[in-house]
């Protein structure tokens, strides 16, 4: 491994604590991430191997701290979490053969309802409804968390989003959509990092120094979504997915 300097390491330090503080809340720690390493001028196919080594580490911490909190279902993401899994390696594999752009325009449309429908049912998500899941429910949910695995293995911009954004949908509140998600896009972080270590698009000078940078930065975003609730988690989720479509119609634009 290279030797880096103090001011990439600071730099990698610093912003992939303020990614994984967002990421492990709501998603969107790409947003940061991915800029920042492409800015240190790593090829793009490393750029997106490096920031998956990096976030699996942020995501393991954050997934842990909720699941001691008690917020995330075990029986239900035991079940869940393979699909994730597998979802994301088989995505790792397409990238190589389809170009992950042609989703761009469908991602845009996708986040512009999530945005809409948050920001219209403005009770939404306050209190939990979730009483179990039905047979229907179940293979729906598997068959979503397999999807996501997939998009996030191969182009990954809204995974965070979506997921929690389906969690909502079948009654957590927002605090446990936020830690079931994260528990899922631990998932899938896992296997898009195995799958680009092994086909030789990581730069660990890079990824292990932001990684640990990002375990503190989950930790801290786990404890303050847990202190503050669903008053802080709801806007953040709006925000982030606004910010989630400006970059997306950017780059549609160029």
């Amino acid at each position: 491994m290279e030797l880096l300097d103090i001011h990439t390491l600071a730099f990698l330090i610093f912003f992939g604590f303020m990614a994984a503080f967002v990421d492990s809340v709501v998603g969107g720690g790409g947003l940061i991430s991915v800029p920042a390493l492409m800015w240190t001028g790593l090829p793009p196919v490393t750029v997106l191997g490096t920031n998956k080594v990096a976030a699996v580490m942020g995501a393991l911490t954050s997934f842990v701290t909720f699941l001691r909190s008690g917020k995330v279902d075990g029986w239900l993401i035991r079940r869940l979490f393979p699909c994730s899994l597998v979802g994301s390696a088989i995505g790792v594999l397409a990238v190589r053969l389809v170009p992950p752009e042609i989703l761009r325009p469908l991602v845009v449309v996708m986040l512009l309802f999530v945005l809409i429908y948050s920001i219209v049912k403005k009770e939404w998500g306050r209190d939990a409804t979730y009483a179990g899941m039905s047979r229907r429910l179940l293979m729906l949910s598997v068959l979503t968390a397999f999807g996501f695995g997939f998009y996030d293995g191969f182009f990954g911009p809204g995974t965070g989003s979506f997921l929690l954004f389906a969690f909502l949908m079948i009654g957590f509140d927002f605090v446990g959509a936020a830690a079931n998600a994260r528990a899922l896009n631990f998932a899938s972080n896992i296997a898009a990092a195995i799958l680009f270590s092994y086909l030789g698009e990581v730069n660990f000078s890079y990824a292990i120094p932001m990684g640990v940078s990002m375990i503190v930065g989950a930790w801290c975003g786990a404890r303050v979504a847990l202190a503050k609730g669903v008053g802080y988690v709801r806007p953040l989720f709006i925000i982030m997915t606004a910010v989630l479509i400006g970059k997306q119609i950017l780059e549609l634009l160029k």
